[in-house]
């Protein structure tokens, strides 16, 4: 589950769809050499340092896999009908990531109240998300992020994108990280919550209080940094991300579609039902089997079907789409926070 949590990489990703796939120089207006001293230039110009410069940037060259691999991810046309949801749940929420799950939470401690206190995101979402994007830190990536960025910035389909997360990037290193450390993507995402240069900079967290955001190694610096993408996002302290819910067999699905359409990933939201509180949709016969407030807004999601297993969706669901715009990922990440702490 690596880089794909960024909303801003997603909408470019969906930009860029209809163009036609890059070749190795397809896009490229200047040599590799000519275009990092245009970087250096203008990081230099954001307040880089020399040093910091040389050392990150001195003797790159293009990365072909790296250019490989951003060919085959351009996003394809969009089709009708969805995959199962409940094989995907299967294979993600494996026996070994609920157990290595359930002992991560095991050693949080006290480190589990004071996140939640600090953002009001509940541990074991943290974790899911840690654990769906890294195995909680086991696979983390090992291209060098300097190369990869330098890469797909200067070919050019993405430029504005990827030149900033390099220039992002090199900010990083200034704060005395070496390029040895900084490793992760092909496309540029990095440590236990696989953040872009970029996010780091805004929303990496000091979660013990020794003066370093450290999200390679560091359990709270990990978790205070993903809970407050989290609280950036608009996660609401005391909500679930959603719950189990029956559905009465007579139930008219028409009647509930949703009325508008959503501005960013579309297919992922027409799936859900219109928004309407907790006590309207009881009133329709629709039930969550776990409390939710009557005045609660919600959307009825049925992933595989009239029949099968039906949720009650909150506005939590939605933070966790804003890392990952994808119902697949979402309900796996809830579903896996569920698991942890049954």
């Amino acid at each position: 589950m690596i880089f794909r949590h960024l909303r801003i990489l997603a909408a470019f990703i969906i930009a860029s769809a209809s163009l036609a796939a890059p070749t190795m120089a397809s896009a490229q207006d200047m040599s590799f050499e000519a275009y990092l001293e245009l970087v250096a230039a203008k990081a230099r110009a954001e307040g880089v340092s020399e040093p910091t410069i040389r050392s990150m940037l001195g003797g790159l060259t293009p990365n072909a896999r790296v250019l490989a691999l951003d060919t085959d991810n351009v996003t394809s046309p969009s089709r009708s009908g969805y995959p199962a949801l409940a094989p995907y749940i299967r294979r993600h929420n494996s026996a070994a990531r609920i157990s290595a799950g359930r002992r991560e939470y095991g050693r949080l401690g006290p480190l589990a109240s004071r996140v939640e206190s600090a953002y009001g995101v509940p541990a074991n979402v943290l974790l899911a998300i840690w654990g769906h994007e890294t195995s909680y830190g086991a696979v983390k990536g090992s291209f060098d992020l300097a190369q990869a960025l330098a890469t797909l910035a200067w070919e050019g389909r993405r430029r504005t994108l990827f030149e900033g997360e390099l220039i992002a990037l090199l900010k990083i290193a200034d704060r005395g990280y070496p390029r040895s450390q900084l490793v992760g993507s092909w496309a540029g995402a990095f440590g236990n919550p696989q953040f872009l240069p970029s996010v780091y900079l805004r929303l990496a967290t000091d979660g013990d209080g020794d003066g370093r955001a450290d999200i390679f190694s560091n359990r709270a610096d990990t978790l205070f940094s993903i809970a407050k993408y989290f609280n950036d996002a608009g996660w609401r302290p005391g909500l679930p991300w959603g719950v189990r819910a029956y559905v009465p067999s007579g139930l008219d699905r028409s009647r509930f579609e949703r009325e508008t359409t959503s501005p960013v990933c579309p297919r992922v939201h027409e799936r859900h039902g219109k928004w309407m509180t907790v006590a309207e949709w009881r009133a329709e016969g629709v039930t969550p089997q776990s409390y939710l407030p009557d005045n609660a807004m919600v959307a009825l999601f049925e992933p595989d079907g009239p029949g099968t297993s039906a949720y009650l969706l909150t506005q939590n669901y939605r933070v966790i789409l804003e890392y990952n715009c994808s119902n697949y990922y979402a309900m796996s990440v809830g579903l896996l926070a569920d698991e942890i702490i049954r």
